[in-house]
């Protein structure tokens, strides 16, 4: 399957699920209605009394069901920090000079560079000796990777790597979102059994003797064992769907990386060392047992209610050859000393953590140049990335200076390096103008501070500049909205400060408005749509032919791709031109939100038509990419760092 494939079976499987979940809570409201229907026909009670009574009965199991699930929900709709603050994980400074912690940031910026992801939020579970990690979020502009302090000291550079290229999967295919909507809908069923084992202890017993207090208890017991009932049968849905998506995701990080050693040789020490993949200290660990690398609790039914596949039948997928006597050698070596990660490293000739902290030394970055491709191809890799791409990423973070890198990922100096990028070069009286309405929008400080790092900015090659924009998204969404729309209008500003947009100033102000608001509001802005192509032509009209325009070559070239990517999608030639009422850039404004909800066969065709508008030579070149990328990131379509 494709990235819309994906998509496709996301919505499916949402759908799915809503449709057990109302299933299952109609059989419990039934079966808690039956329960004091027996029980108030038992006391010799009638009709008249037992039918309002039911009545009542279904509207308050109905009612704690949706607020223990509608509590839950809200608690994580700010999406995957909330859930590793659930779990007790701590977030990781993206500054950090500590090995472990460094070798960790390093590898998850080098594979968001790779993949056209935002970085996500980094958290660390420091108690957890275990080797465990998750991903979650809505959309990859709130998304978080957790990992367990036993995975960052007892896993090597690959094997980690490994791990994280399974988390990333998870983010590229939309498993986030069913996760976290899963935590929701079993909260519900939960919580009524709750409530019932709350109410045999501590009220049903005192009023048992009285013909009122015998429905009270049947109902409150029902409540229990049809609640507990509920969330088996639940926890076997979530089960199933985890174990699908486990696989899959192992064969996604081993698609990424090429190498199945990593993420063979994590796996392998999770059955050698005795705390395993378990999370012992964690609260809440139950919840998110579906999200984790490993198998997270101890399954009373291990069998039914494992979310994982068995390791060994993991491991014999990457290594056919493998045998099972290799777990019962590394328990007895592992139990007489633990892993080290950062050792391993330094044996397999990877830098002393003091020096490059453990980051391997970057292949050269291919030339740049033109490429043969076609709009298939492109398709093929949205949501995905290879190995040249991790390497191509892993080489533009290590060109980036540690001191500019700093600069993205601090929150208080992550706005004005990004405002910097769109100033014009010092002593300019364009830049004056640019300050000025820096200082109407965000004050004199910020201005000041965009003003010192323009030289330092401008010096930042033009293909490290976006990856720049990337590693600093979540650090401008660390601070309050208000601030964040200040920097959003501060940021048009200085594009349209000399009367006209490129096509760089506008990619980079509206993926920062675009991420901006996913950070916002995540669960909104991640459902996956259902719009129509033909409600959007307008629009797509005026995308295809600015995209056509932008990539170059000379006006009959531009217009006859812009003509026949509108022909393949539309299957006639362009409309004649009217008078323009909107510039391209308001046009385009008014219709991202349109173009991100349509529906995935449709966003496919649509990107398609994209690549024809763009590569109407059948080559792209770097630039092409970087512009297509952007376009693509707007739809919340990911595409590599390397297109060809």
């Amino acid at each position: 399957m494709n990235f819309f494939d994906h998509q496709r079976a996301a919505k499916g499987s949402t759908l799915k699920l809503v449709f057990l979940f109302v299933a299952a809570v109609v059989a419990l409201v039934a079966g808690v209605d039956a329960a004091a229907a027996l029980a108030l026909a038992y006391e010799n009670f009638g009709v008249s009394t037992i039918v309002p009574v039911v009545i009542v009965v279904s509207v308050v199991t109905l009612l704690v069901i949706a607020g223990g699930m509608l509590f839950k929900t809200i608690s994580l709709r700010q999406g995957g920090a909330a859930v590793a603050a659930s779990v007790g994980a701590v977030p990781v400074d993206p500054t950090t000079t500590d090995p472990q912690l460094r070798r960790f940031v390093n590898i998850v910026e080098e594979m968001s560079i790779a993949s056209g992801v935002p970085t996500p939020r980094l958290f660390v579970m420091p108690r957890e000796q275990g080797i465990n990690a998750f991903a979650a979020g809505f959309t990859p502009a709130d998304a978080a990777i957790a990992v367990t302090g036993g995975a960052l000291a007892q896993l090597n550079r690959d094997e980690l790597q490994g791990v994280i290229g399974h988390e990333f999967s998870h983010i590229l295919n939309g498993d986030m979102r069913l996760n976290i909507r899963l935590i929701g809908l079993l909260a519900g069923i939960l919580l009524i059994g709750m409530i019932g084992l709350r109410f045999l202890q501590f009220g049903g017993g005192r009023g048992s003797d009285s013909k009122s207090g015998a429905p009270l208890v049947a109902v409150a017991f029902a409540m229990m064992v049809l609640g507990f009932i509920g969330v088996f049968f639940a926890n076997l849905i979530k089960a199933a769907v985890s174990r699908q998506r486990e696989w899959l995701a192992d064969a996604s990080a081993v698609q990424f990386t090429r190498q199945t050693d990593g993420l063979e040789g994590a796996l392998k020490k999770i059955g050698g060392i005795p705390t395993g993949s378990r999370l012992r200290d964690s609260r809440n660990a139950a919840e998110v047992s579906h999200m984790l690398f490993g198998e997270g609790v101890r399954r009373s039914f291990s069998s039914l209610w494992a979310t994982h596949p068995p390791l060994t039948e993991r491991i014999r997928a990457l290594n056919p050859s493998f045998d099972p006597r290799e777990i019962d050698e590394l328990k007895q070596r592992y139990a007489q000393q633990a892993p080290d990660g950062l050792a391993e490293d330094i044996a397999a000739g990877f830098a002393p953590a003091g020096t490059a902290l453990g980051r391997p030394t970057p292949e050269p970055i291919p030339a740049p140049g033109r490429h043969a491709i076609t709009a298939e191809q492109v398709v093929a890799r949205a949501g995905t990335f290879t190995p040249a791409d991790l390497k191509y990423g892993a080489a533009l973070h290590a060109r980036l200076p540690d001191d500019i890198r700093q600069l993205a990922t601090q929150p208080t100096t992550a706005p004005a390096a990004v405002i910097a990028l769109l100033l014009a070069p010092p002593g300019e009286a364009l830049q004056a103008r640019q300050l000025a309405s820096v200082v109407a929008r965000m004050g004199p400080a910020q201005a000041r501070d965009a003003a010192a790092l323009a030289a330092q900015m401008a010096r930042l090659p033009q293909d490290l500049r976006m990856p720049f924009v990337a590693l600093a998204l979540p650090q401008l969404a660390a601070h309050p909205r208000d601030d964040q729309d200040r920097l959003v209008a501060a940021l048009n500003d200085l594009a349209v400060a000399d009367g006209t947009v490129t096509m760089f100033e506008y990619c980079l102000t509206r993926l920062v408005w675009s991420y901006l608001l996913d950070g916002a509001d995540p669960y909104r802005r991640s459902k996956v749509g259902n719009g129509l192509l033909q409600t959007v032509r307008p629009v797509v009209t005026t995308l295809l032919a600015t995209l056509a325009v932008a990539s170059g070559g000379d006006p009959d070239t531009s217009a006859h791709a812009f003509h026949g990517a509108l022909r393949r999608l539309y299957g006639d030639a362009a409309t004649p031109d009217s008078p323009r009422r909107h510039s391209w850039q308001q046009t385009l404004d008014g219709g991202w939100a349109a173009l991100d909800a349509l529906a995935p066969k449709a966003k496919q065709a649509l990107v398609e038509a994209m690549v024809q508008s763009v590569v109407h030579d059948g080559t792209v070149t770097a630039a092409e990419a970087e512009m297509l990328r952007a376009a693509c990131a707007l739809m919340h379509v990911p595409l590599p760092a390397l297109l060809d």
